[in-house]
């Protein structure tokens, strides 16, 4: 008897107990996060210290080792899925008998990394690093302690995407366990090692494991916040697909000296074709290629009722005009876009040679929306060369083609993620609104779209459920570039984040 009162009086005022049951509160919350937060910036380390490019599959299998056992050791059932290409891993966890069940999807890999643009030893022995004078700086790890700096940056390759928010998940996972809370719902986890590459292989893991991830909603942990660094939530992301554009000159490099006003240089044949893509407000030119989309007055409410300021914007990207596609940064985001994303032809700096090429290179995306498949607009595009008068062939061109044809080019593209849109009014949405409601009050953003792309199409198509994407990064992270990079006061802000999700009710 006297035991059992003992256990009683400590549970009732003993701070250590009397927390294991609670995150119910915003500083209960905050107070849980901040007591493993040292330990999940470590994990995070560790994790980032794997190299994770997708097109390598001995990385594949590192980052699948570590994925699998970090979900086996918060009890949860893995399985590998092997397809005809990289394998997924899936993992589930049953909270209640009776209850709805989330998907959560998680991209592992990371973009190619070189090394030599890094301002730091490695892309994969993350750096801590604060800003004096204008300049990020390394410091040494032993500062890092629960008087951390929220305006520190953790330097890695996949810090911000996406392992950073995956550690966010993770983390959350263990505070709860830690704290003997459950969801009031299930929770199953697919993770994809070829996010980078547009996921070539979940369109199949999804048709062929339709039972197994069977569930009522996907979330995904992906993508960066909008501008203002605000917690968001994003209700669409645009889809993506590639051209490769060439045009060809002499059939080798020629001496400029030699052969110049006579042999063409293919660089302005090039130039003409990009330059003619975008009209002079940056309007993509080919006919149709913004068929479809309209924009009412209360999609145009919606959308600006964002906090935005361009000149701000404007401000920090350093340019002094926006292209005039939408009159507004979030109208902007709901058509598709075309850039060229590089260009080569011979040589430039301490190696540029007096040379006429013998071809030039354009790399190009494309940015998709719901109303503008990819189909559609690499067809738009290949007519567009067409009617420049160039002839198209397939790989090099013949003599006889050489011959015949002054202006040769050929045209290869992919298509990658689709599009896609889930209404801000369905029960996930609602959801997740009120988990960042409860968790910082006004201080959130609801955005209709995003500008980049994730590979959710199968799972709406194929599984008919909404998606919604948590984002966790600061909007200048440096993704997919050089240097990328998650702010301190980011990564503790998301695992709070993902905590008050899963205490959410469901």
């Amino acid at each position: 008897m006297y035991a059992r009162l003992l256990i009683a009086t400590l549970l009732l005022t003993c701070p250590i107990f009397a927390s294991l049951a609670q995150l119910k509160t915003v500083p209960e919350i905050e107070r849980a996060t901040k007591s493993e937060f040292v330990k999940a910036v470590n994990d995070l380390r560790a994790f980032l210290q794997i190299p994770n490019d997708g097109h390598y599959p001995e990385q594949i299998d590192a980052n699948i080792s570590w994925a699998t056992k970090a979900f086996e050791s918060r009890g949860f059932k893995t399985q590998l899925i092997k397809t005809p290409g990289a394998p997924h891993v899936y993992a589930e966890k049953q909270f209640v008998k009776k209850g709805k069940t989330v998907l959560f999807y998680l991209q592992i890999d990371g973009q190619p990394v070189d090394t030599s643009a890094w301002d730091q030893e490695s892309p994969f022995k993350a750096a801590l690093k604060e800003e004096k004078n204008g300049h990020w700086q390394e410091i040494d790890w032993s500062n890092f302690n629960d008087n951390f700096n929220p305006d520190w940056r953790i330097y890695a390759r996949s810090a911000s995407d996406s392992k950073g928010p995956a550690m966010c998940f993770l983390t959350a996972l263990s505070i709860l366990e830690k704290h003997k809370v459950k969801p009031n719902f299930n929770i199953k986890v697919i993770m994809d090692f070829q996010e980078e590459m547009s996921s070539p292989q979940l369109a199949w893991v999804v048709q062929n494991n339709q039972e197994l991830l069977k569930s009522d909603m996907v979330l995904i942990m992906d993508g960066t916040r909008h501008v203002s660094n605000l917690p968001t939530l994003c209700f669409g992301a645009r889809g993506i697909a590639t051209a490769t554009l060439k045009v060809y000159g002499p059939r080798n490099a020629l001496h400029s000296g030699q052969y110049g006003n006579y042999a063409p240089n293919p660089v302005f044949a090039m130039s003409k074709l990009l330059a003619g893509l975008k009209d002079d407000m940056g309007r993509v030119t080919l006919p149709g290629f913004y068929d479809g989309i309209t924009l009412s007055e209360a999609d145009k409410k919606d959308l600006n009722d964002i906090p935005e300021d361009m000149d701000e914007i404007n401000a920090t990207l350093g340019i002094a005009r926006p292209d005039a596609v939408g009159a507004t940064y979030q109208e902007a985001m709901q058509y598709p876009s075309l850039n060229v994303r590089g260009i080569r032809a011979a040589w430039v700096g301490k190696e540029v040679r007096t040379i006429i090429p013998e071809e030039v290179i354009a790399e190009i995306d494309m940015r998709l929306v719901v109303e503008s498949p990819g189909e559609r607009q690499m067809r738009l595009l290949k007519k567009y060369v067409e009617d420049q008068g160039f002839h198209l062939v397939d790989g090099e061109p013949t003599d006889d083609e050489r011959a015949k044809y002054p202006k040769l080019a050929s045209m290869t593209y992919r298509l990658g993620s689709e599009p896609f849109r889930t209404d801000i009014n369905t029960e996930l949405g609602e959801w997740l609104s009120r988990a960042h409601q409860k968790m910082f009050g006004d201080q959130f953003v609801k955005m209709r779209t995003t500008g980049g792309s994730q590979p959710i199409a199968p799972f709406i198509k194929t599984l008919n459920i909404p998606a919604v994407s948590v984002r966790i990064p600061n909007p200048d992270n440096s993704i997919h570039s050089p240097n990328e990079n998650i702010r301190v006061g980011n990564f503790f802000e998301g695992i709070e984040t993902m905590v008050g999700v899963l205490t959410e009710k469901l």
